[in-house]
């Protein structure tokens, strides 16, 4: 019998597990003994990759649960906090790590014959933000989380800088960036702390997709002080560091994982 079978299971819940910055966390998380929970949105081209992921992570000895579902909808959250709660009913354990790391928006300017609508700012900012509380609200109600839990959110410098066609995506990071400091402050009394990661600029599938993407990244390498891009492994590395034990007093922070970028010129 293996060592995830016979210990009460510690779930790390990846939100946009499939890919960047989840993906990342997801295989660093698994060495450090949490099972994984990776909520994902693939279609069917990118499925080959997902069970790639999800195949590397069961090598490991530990259990890999992926949901291939719209993590901003209502009942598809439900399922997959069914799933967990049932498992931990039977098995025990709990959700120690609740990680947001959704990169779902429209990528448009607000002005000119292809601005951004109505419905694209509010699903951006839906999916990017506002989402972060629902599944907080949820994991807590349930009492699948409780002392030592830990919630990630994944911000960026977008969110106070103007880049073209980020307008959307910055609002989002903004408000993501509220939700995690008023989630740590309510959540203090039950020992969960809350904090938001800016990571660096960082080569994903989703910050490709920025138009002018690759002079964005140029301008990242020249500046970081290590004369490079952030990868979605350091940011990894900096989450499963603040999951050790003896940091239950950081909480609330927006926390650079960024090699120095930020303070650069």
């Amino acid at each position: 019998m293996s060592h995830a079978q016979t210990t009460n299971p510690r779930w790390a819940l990846i939100l946009g597990a499939s890919s960047g910055f989840g993906e990342a966390c997801a295989r660093a998380l698994v060495k450090a003994g949490y099972d994984i929970a990776g909520v994902h949105l693939d279609r069917k081209g990118g499925m080959a990759h997902v069970e790639q992921v999800k195949g590397d992570l069961e090598k490991s000895g530990r259990r890999a649960l992926f949901f291939n579902v719209n993590a901003a909808d209502e009942e598809k959250r439900k399922e997959v906090l069914d799933a967990l709660a049932a498992d931990i009913q039977e098995k025990g354990g709990t959700i120690a790590v609740l990680m947001h790391s959704l990169a779902f928006g429209t990528l448009k300017p607000y002005i000119g014959t292809e601005a951004l609508t109505k419905a694209n700012i509010d699903m951006t900012l839906d999916v990017m933000g506002h989402s972060l509380v629902y599944w907080a609200q949820d994991v807590v109600k349930r009492g699948l989380m409780g002392k030592g839990g830990r919630i990630f959110s994944m911000t960026s410098s977008g969110s106070t800088r103007v880049i073209p066609s980020y307008g959307a995506v910055s609002a989002a990071k903004s408000a993501l960036e509220s939700h995690t400091r008023q989630l740590a402050m309510e959540l203090a009394p039950m020992g969960i702390t809350a904090n938001a990661l800016r990571g660096g600029v960082t080569r994903t599938p989703a910050s490709e997709r920025i138009p002018g993407s690759d002079k964005l990244f140029t301008e990242a390498a020249r500046k970081n002080p290590h004369q490079r891009l952030t990868t979605p492994e350091d940011v990894a590395q900096a989450v499963v560091a603040l999951c050790s034990p003896g940091t239950d007093w950081v909480t609330g922070n927006v926390i650079n994982v960024d090699g120095g970028e930020e303070i650069t010129a």
